[in-house]
């Protein structure tokens, strides 16, 4: 099999790593650099520019350089660089564009399929934005990893026999991610997952910025942050200043020309100390203890149960942050991993178990969970948008789950199941991820006819979603990919339906509903346009390719419709 690589797409910077001779190896660029920064610009040639480049360009010309685009993933923001806006997934497909480039040209061969970690708490929204980020790169993506658990995998590689409660503590740019697994027989065994995902450490280097900002005006009366060039120089010096605090005990900032007053050029200098920093940021640190909470709630393991903390991400360098997990849980943290490279040589072992290159019998067994609540949009009787849990957060997948509902008002004949993902007990407040009709529900009184509802959660992230009508047995479902892209099947040419083999059968039937669509935006049935669109193309398509049973599956369903 072709060659499958681990990439760790970060907030801050990102890695890539590859399976060679049984272990995971680093993959460098031509500059022999393993971290690359996760900023992309264009330049005055309108070119895209990446890395380094990027990196520095941002300090010149912030308005045509995007930085932290990991934290848009999954919405609908633009971001926009010179006249133009580009969707997250477009600018991170261009990272991960230049990744594919120079790990093809390190390896001498072309790669085009990868596992890419996601934090362990994005949601499908995010996986999807970054699955699809993968596909405009020009990758097959075999498969999306949560971060911490790529790290743990990395880690339970080089230790098989081991039998312990793993704690990964993942603080990386920006995001904050805590996963508690078990390893047992070569056994990975995800319990819970929990995290935030707009805390990381851009949110300490907004902290220091703050101070400076507040500095510079007490002592010369001006506001930088109206100042984008100087807003840019003050957030690189806040991010080194971080580091230095990491070793040292004060941090001395200089920036020789930030502004002028009166004609006279003004510089900022001032002297941070770790006290000063640490008593900024406690607020921060103290949020990550919640998801620690929530974590080993859900898991039903106690802290002192946990034989090991992994301390992941670059954010975990910070001394404060080791000595308040040190002090939270009573156990001092592990340095085993490298927090930069763990989760890209995990998802490097992720991608040797796909591809081969890891033995099976060198491999571990991995087990994972669904990290938010799953279910369908139900009415209560006092509203009708009441989140109905089928799958709750933190079940170990696969998995199967049904629930029974029953009709909601008399002579009900169909039913539309809407799904959503998310902890409201409000099923809109959640993320909705798609809906389906179930069709033939004999018309009795409301709550005399069930509708089975069924979940099932694969380990390739696949959600099958489907109905029965418990007294007729008559059946509807929808997949939907939570972690890949819905591979949207071709449509074909149907406009030659009339030629082929027992059209006359349907003709009548074809006709009836196409003249309803033609009153489409004139009348009160918009609800169900969709699914009879579909239907006639089903149709159609299904006596193109003479396939007889299908036309007359399809005959019966619009009949149904054009009924209702």
């Amino acid at each position: 099999m072709s060659t499958i690589i681990g990439i760790d797409l970060g907030t801050s910077t990102t890695e890539a790593a590859v399976i060679q001779a049984g272990e995971p190896i680093m993959v460098t660029n031509d500059r022999q650099q393993v971290v690359i920064p996760s900023v992309v610009g264009i330049d005055k040639n309108g070119k895209f520019v990446t890395g380094e480049d990027a990196k520095a360009q941002f300090l010149l010309e912030p308005q045509n350089t995007a930085i932290e685009i990991k934290r848009s993933m999954g919405t609908d923001e633009k971001i926009c660089l010179g006249n133009k806006a580009y969707t997250p997934e477009e600018l991170s497909a261009v990272l991960l564009k230049y990744v594919k480039k120079y790990v093809s040209e390190y390896l001498g061969e072309e790669i085009d399929r990868a596992v890419i970690s996601v934090p362990a708490y994005f949601d499908d929204l995010q996986r999807q934005a970054t699955v699809e980020a993968g596909r405009l790169a020009g990758f097959k993506v075999e498969r999306i990893i949560n971060e911490p658990t790529a790290a743990a995998l990395g880690y339970g590689l080089g230790h098989m026999d081991e039998e312990s409660h793993i704690l990964v503590y993942d603080l990386g740019g920006g995001t904050f991610d805590v996963t508690l697994l078990e390893m047992f027989g070569g056994v990975l065994e995800v319990k819970a997952s929990s995290g935030d995902n707009m805390l990381g450490g851009k949110d300490f280097d907004e902290r220091i910025i703050d101070w400076m900002l507040r500095q510079f005006k007490g002592k010369y009366g001006i506001n930088l942050r109206k100042d984008v060039y100087a807003m840019v120089k003050l957030k690189e010096k806040a991010e080194w200043c971080k580091k230095e605090l990491s070793t040292q005990p004060s941090c001395h900032i200089v920036i020789p020309f930030i502004a002028e007053k009166n004609g006279e050029p003004l510089a900022f200098d001032e002297t941070l100390t770790v006290g000063q920093f640490e008593e900024m940021i406690s607020d921060l640190i103290a949020r990550t203890h919640h998801p620690i909470d929530v974590v080993l709630a859900d898991s039903g393991v106690m802290a002192s149960e946990i034989d090991q903390v992994l301390l992941v991400g670059g954010s975990t360098r910070i001394p404060i942050v080791q000595s308040d997990i040190e002090d939270y849980l009573g156990i001092t943290p592990s340095l085993a991993v490298n927090p930069d490279y763990a989760v890209a040589e995990g998802a490097a072992v992720q991608a040797g178990i796909l591809s081969g290159s890891i033995r099976s019998e060198d491999s571990l067994v991995m087990t994972d969970v669904n990290p938010y609540t799953l279910g369908v949009r139900i009415c209560d009787g006092f509203t009708d948008d009441c989140m109905s849990v089928v799958i709750p957060r933190n079940v170990t997948i696969p998995v199967v789950r049904k629930e029974i509902y029953t009709t909601a008002g008399d002579g009900q004949v169909s039913a539309r199941i809407e799904v959503y993902q998310g902890e409201s007990q409000v099923a809109t407040s959640n993320h909705f991820l798609g809906e389906f009709m179930i069709h033939g529900i004999p018309p009795r009184k409301a709550r005399e006819e069930q509708v089975e509802v069924q979940f099932s959660y694969d380990l390739n992230g696949m959600l099958e979603v489907s109905a029965v009508i418990v007294s007729t047995g008559a059946k509807a479902s929808i997949e939907i990919n939570m972690l890949k892209e819905q591979e949207e099947e071709q449509r074909i040419d149907v406009s030659g339906w009339k030629e082929a083999p027992g059209a006359d059968r349907f003709r009548a039937v074809i006709r009836k509903a196409e003249r309803i669509l033609k009153k489409q935006g004139t009348d009160d049935l918009a609800f169900y346009y969709e699914d009879l669109e579909e239907c006639v193309y089903l149709l159609k398509k299904a006596l193109i390719e003479n396939d007889m049973d299908a036309a007359g599956e399809m005959e019966e369903e619009l009949l149904d419709l054009l009924e209702e």
